[in-house]
This record gives C-alpha cells, sequence and structure tokens, in this order.
C-alpha cells in the first residue's frame, strides 16, 4: 500500500477532499429545515397582530357612544310598554289644549297639576293664561325638554316639571287636574282622586272618561274632554 501512494500521490489527496466534502454535505443536512425541531412558540412570536390604526380606534370609540346614546334617549320611551298599565307620550292637539283651558277653573291664584304632562305643553298654555302650573312625567327627557321650554318663553315663574311617578302625587294641593289617560288606568285613578283632592277641585279627563257622571263636557271626538267637580256623583 505504501510505495502505491508513493507512486500515486494524487490518489491520496483526492481521497482526502472526498472526506472534507462529505463531511460538509453532512453539517448542511443537519442544519436544513427538514431537520430542525418545530417550536409552536416560534409561530407565535413571528405572528404578530396588526395594529388598530388611530382612525380606526376613533370610528369604534363614536360608533360605541353613537349606539349608547341612543339606548339612553329611547330607553324611556319604549319602557312605558313594559309596564303594567301602559300611558303612553301622545301630545295634545292644539283643540284639546283649547279645551281643558276652557272647563278649568278661572282666578289668578288657581292651580293646576298635568298628571303625565309629556312635552309640557298643557302647562304652558295653562301658565299663559295666570295659572301656577306643575307637570309630572316619568321621562326624564321629556321633563328636561318641558323645563327648557318654560325657561325659554319666560314662563319658569308659573309652570314647572317634574319627574315623579303619578301613583306618588298629592292631588290636594291642586284646584284643577288635567289627565290625559288611557282606558286600563282610570278606575284606579278614580278611586285615587276620590280620596284626595279638595272641595271645589276641577278634574278634567281627556280622551278617556271616569264613570262618574260629568259636570260639563266638550264633546269633539278625539278631542273630547269631561269636567267632572267634587262632589263626585257615580252616572246612574
Amino acid at each position: 500500500m505504501l510505495p502505491l501512494l508513493a507512486v500515486c500521490p494524487c490518489v491520496a489527496e483526492l481521497s482526502h477532499k472526498n472526506t472534507i466534502i462529505d463531511s460538509q454535505k453532512a453539517t448542511m443536512q443537519g442544519n436544513s429545515p427538514e431537520n430542525e425541531i418545530f417550536n409552536p412558540e416560534d409561530l407565535t412570536k413571528s405572528v404578530k397582530p396588526p395594529k388598530r390604526s388611530i382612525f380606526g380606534k376613533v370610528v369604534l370609540g363614536v360608533t360605541g357612544a353613537v349606539a349608547l346614546g341612543l339606548v339612553a334617549i329611547t330607553t324611556p320611551f319604549v319602557t312605558p310598554a313594559l309596564r303594567k298599565i301602559c300611558l303612553p307620550y301622545v301630545p295634545a292637539t292644539e283643540r284639546q289644549v283649547a279645551n281643558v283651558l276652557q272647563l278649568c277653573r278661572k282666578g289668578k291664584t288657581h292651580t293646576l297639576v298635568d298628571l303625565g304632562s309629556g312635552d309640557g305643553r298643557v302647562v304652558l298654555a295653562a301658565a299663559r293664561h295666570g295659572y301656577l302650573a306643575h307637570g309630572i312625567e316619568l321621562n326624564p327627557w321629556l321633563v328636561l325638554y318641558s323645563n327648557i321650554q318654560a325657561r325659554w318663553h319666560g314662563l319658569s315663574n308659573l309652570a314647572s316639571f317634574s319627574r315623579q311617578d303619578l301613583w306618588k302625587v298629592e292631588l290636594s294641593k291642586y284646584d284643577n287636574i288635567v289627565i290625559f289617560g288611557v282606558s286600563e288606568m282610570m278606575p284606579q285613578l278614580q278611586e285615587k282622586i276620590q280620596k284626595e283632592v279638595n272641595p271645589d277641585c276641577h278634574v278634567i279627563a281627556c280622551r278617556f272618561p271616569f264613570s262618574w257622571r260629568p259636570k260639563d263636557c266638550i264633546q269633539e271626538g278625539i278631542d273630547s274632554v269631561w269636567l267632572y267637580k267634587h262632589p263626585f256623583k257615580e252616572n246612574p
């Protein structure tokens, strides 16, 4: 063997080169992607969630604020339908307001309360005629609107509004009681009025009458109003 290598040194050199090449191939194969161990954490590190732009955040915030605002505004108008006795907001017509004032007790010192005052038009009209008028309403937005209207028209010294349950109002201090009721509530309200009102009080029912015998009435369809005076008498 030694003589052969001595005679052919090129063979030994070639063998040495082949050994180096084989070693490099083995190293490259060991570092190839196929031979690497998969680590799930590497995937979570490499995939980053896209950053939300400032404009997107602003749009999202505005949309949320608008949605919450709509819920806050509409809820007081929708919740009456969920109560046992529903008293919806239905604005009085100009003719109804005129008919109510026609049947009220006259006098500068007389008082009036509107049970379920809505947007306040009856109370404001009464204040213009010199009544010390107050509106009772559960809807906070309508109470706010009515008080703003009273200030705007310079009537805040005579017209006022409060958020209150009409069943908890003390009626004895009023000379005129106005109610735009519904048929389901009239019997209970009639009982409350019978117990609480003062003598000579005028009770004016709009849209739906009480079972008492009216002292006067204005029959004009949906604008009809009925006047009842204490002591009340049932219809025969």
